[in-house]
């Protein structure tokens, strides 16, 4: 089991590409069952746009691929 505070500080990397998303900014339950669907990460800010900013990216709880110590490690 994790608490939200744990997963905020981990690094969030996609294993397709290698790249880093980010860190976990919020998370998406199920208030029903009490189950995280979702982690939210913050989509990256753009220098070139500054009036527009990009959606965050939300990654289904089952496409972590696994939670390590410092990273979590996600197939989008």
């Amino acid at each position: 089991m994790y608490k939200s505070s744990d997963l905020r500080e981990k690094d969030v990397i996609n294993i397709s590409d290698g790249k880093k998303l980010g860190k976990v900014c919020d998370l998406e339950v199920d208030v029903k069952t009490g189950k995280v669907d979702a982690i939210v990460v913050p989509a990256p800010f753009s220098v070139g746009n500054i009036f527009s900013k990009e959606k965050d990216y939300v990654i289904p709880w089952d496409k972590i691929k696994k939670i390590g110590e410092d990273v979590i490690l996600v197939e989008i």
